[in-house]
């Protein structure tokens, strides 16, 4: 069932709303339901860690200094020599 509500905005970000609506193809209601939709989702589904991802947990070991984008780095060029 949906149900109306109403919102107070500056006119300005309306505007900008209704533009980028308009772009995606879709209502500025829809838009932002989705929106709603998605932030109260994303706590939930946080909040909720599966059993594989706590046994998978602290099982390797890094330096405090690795840096992430440098082994990824090191290893793309390792693998395409």
């Amino acid at each position: 069932m949906d149900v109306k509500l109403t919102l107070k905005l500056k006119q300005s970000v309306i505007e900008k709303a209704k533009e980028y609506a308009k772009d995606q193809k879709t209502s500025l209601s829809r838009l932002i339901e989705n929106h709603l939709l998605n932030i109260t989702n994303e706590k939930e589904s946080s909040d909720k860690i599966t059993p594989l991802v706590k046994s998978l947990s602290g099982i390797i070991d890094l330096p405090k200094d690795f840096d992430p984008k440098k082994g990824y780095a090191d290893f793309l060029t390792d693998k395409y020599k």
